[in-house]
């Protein structure tokens, strides 16, 4: 296994956990005038970036996919995007439509008050953005070695454990 691959795949769970046990850390350095979740966005899509180049450095793409790819690729996308843009590359717009720049970017720990969603897939599918994104990235494994699915598979785990781990008294205060 490469080692630098596999430290880029892994390379945005490290700084999503931190955003989620220290978030008025990240309240504090973004400070008064800046919105922490979209701040987090603009890191996230960056290291999102390095990951993709990570993984793509040790892919090798054919056409035409296996038939697999299409009902895991595309459901998996259907859960993550509603505009036809590649989910892995850019951010969940089907969730990212239901729960807004803050909903999708850790808003809630970050002191804001967001609503809770029951719509599809939310009310069907328990973190449909993870699922939507690890079925996306199954559907690649004729082009990318299993081991790399694995990893980035793994770090998905690993948020959503800890997500579900919640504890409402951590939350952020705003800055005032």
């Amino acid at each position: 296994m490469g080692v630098f691959a596999a430290v880029g795949v892994l390379l945005p769970f490290p700084y999503y956990y931190w955003l989620w046990t220290n978030p008025q850390a990240w309240v504090n350095l973004c400070g008064k005038d800046k919105n922490p979740s979209k701040v987090m966005s603009y890191v996230s899509h960056f290291l999102k970036l390095l990951q993709f180049i990570s993984l793509f450095s040790v892919s090798t793409l054919s056409w035409p996919p296996p038939l697999y790819f299409w009902p895991l690729f595309g459901f998996g996308q259907f859960l993550n995007f509603s505009l036809g843009l590649l989910t892995l590359a850019v951010a969940a717009c089907q969730v990212y439509q239901l729960l807004g720049e803050s909903g999708t970017y850790y808003g809630v720990r970050f002191g804001k008050n967001i609503p809770w969603v029951t719509e599809f897939p939310f009310g069907v599918i328990q973190d449909p953005q993870y699922v939507g994104s690890i079925l996306s990235l199954f559907a690649c494994l004729s082009w990318t070695p299993f081991q790399y699915i694995l990893l980035w598979t793994l770090g998905y785990v690993f948020m959503i454990y800890v997500e579900s781990k919640e504890d409402p008294a951590t939350r952020a205060k705003p800055i005032s």
